[in-house]
């Protein structure tokens, strides 16, 4: 077991608060990091950390790997308190993934903890990170169980397809319990719409009963899933179930609601009544660019950020449905990103210049989701909000 101690911050030295995390959102990325807990008792930790081959025929030598425990979101991280990982500490190597395990245990006193993976291109100098709450204010358990595909690597995507199937292993119960929620949600408020968005009043909650682990189980229904070994506390996993053509688009229906971002409320409203929605989002793209090449140019831009927004921000909601999501949509992804202990902070333009400007999530403790973040939405943003929908509507937008 490996025993985590907090060092001493110096000043100048990276830290999750200072360092830029811009590359885990990039549409260029390499790899997909993650870091996956399974809490074997309040103060021990299994972290899986499957890291997803998003290049072709990825080289284990061409990274270098690290981890450790931080204990605050301001305590720099060295090459002195970072652990290497080396390909001996490789539980698997497979086409799509490099796969580490690390056991852990957090002192008593300690407070905080945070897992932190770091990655280095060695070819090219780029620096991916990942960081994952073990203990904190918010986060209110991790589960004591593993969810896996069929290869044994972990589940460690924001998703899965419809009817597909998992694995659950546990050293635990043999059986676990599942609740299903079938909740569909509305696209959000713009940034600059400061009151507050609709709430249902209800959410269906249908209780499934339990099931045995260590037997494949599959999920058929549209929805959500939230999975635990023990119905009385908050620890559990969410799974998000999702069509087959996810994270893509599925249906001229889906394309009609994606649209809201950049249309006009009478532009959207008459696509939405529209009896022939393809022929009407035809002529509404090329209303827009007066120009039908052009018109697929910007079709295919806009929802390959769909796209994207899906793989990275979906929780219990589709990723475009998210906050986050909806602005990468219009705004694309962002120069900067940097994390607090409660906040996610993505700055648009250059970082360096007094017209930048940043969106600032906040981080909300959720049962479902240790990483669920909201949008402070302000008047403010409105300019720079309209600004990237006029060149979304040009056809002028490029990332």
């Amino acid at each position: 077991m490996l025993s985590v101690f907090s060092s001493i911050e110096v000043v100048g030295q990276q830290t999750l608060e200072s360092t830029n995390q811009a590359l885990r959102y990039s549409r260029y990325s390499r790899l997909s990091l993650k870091i996956i807990p399974i809490q074997e008792s309040p103060r021990n930790f299994i972290l899986q950390i499957p890291i997803e081959k998003l290049e072709e025929n990825a080289v284990f030598s061409d990274y270098t790997f690290s981890f450790t425990i931080l204990s605050s979101y301001n305590q720099p991280f060295t090459d002195e308190n970072l652990t290497t990982l080396s390909e001996m500490d490789l539980k698997l190597n497979t086409q799509n993934h490099f796969y580490f395990e690390q056991r852990i245990r957090v002192p008593d006193e300690q407070q905080v903890a945070i897992a932190f993976l770091k990655v280095v291109d060695t070819r090219q100098g780029d620096e991916y990170y990942y960081h994952m709450d073990l203990i904190s204010p918010f986060v209110l358990g991790h589960p004591n169980f593993g969810a896996y595909f069929g290869n044994n690597i972990p589940f460690d995507q924001s998703f899965l397809i419809q009817e597909e199937a998992l694995l659950f292993k546990t050293k635990g119960p043999v059986s676990l319990h599942s609740y299903f929620y079938p909740a569909s949600f509305e696209a959000p408020y713009p940034p600059m719409e400061i009151k507050p968005s609709p709430v249902p009043r209800e959410i269906e909650v249908i209780n499934e009963g339990d099931f045995l682990a260590n037997i494949p189980k599959d999920f058929e229904k549209k929805g959500y899933y939230f999975i635990q070994s023990d119905t009385n506390s908050t620890e559990g996993l969410m799974i998000k179930t999702v069509p087959q053509a996810f994270p893509r688009v599925e249906s001229w229906e889906e394309m009609v609601d994606m649209v809201v971002y950049i249309s006009t409320r009478r532009e959207h409203e008459a696509l939405l009544a529209a009896e022939d929605k393809k022929i009407a989002l035809d002529q509404y793209w090329i209303g827009l660019t007066k120009n039908e090449e052009t018109a697929k140019t910007l079709i295919r831009e806009y929802f390959r950020q769909i796209e994207f927004a899906n793989i990275l921000f979906t929780d219990f909601k589709e990723g475009w449905k998210t906050d986050k999501g909806m602005v990468y949509t219009v705004m694309g992804p962002p120069n900067g990103v940097t994390f607090r202990q409660n906040a996610e902070i993505w700055t648009y333009g250059d970082l360096n210049s007094n017209s930048k400007i940043n969106f600032t999530f906040a981080r909300v403790k959720n049962i479902l989701t240790p990483n669920y973040y909201t949008l402070n939405r302000s008047r403010a943003l409105q300019p720079e909000w309209f600004k990237s929908i006029t060149l979304w509507r040009s056809g002028k937008m490029d990332f």
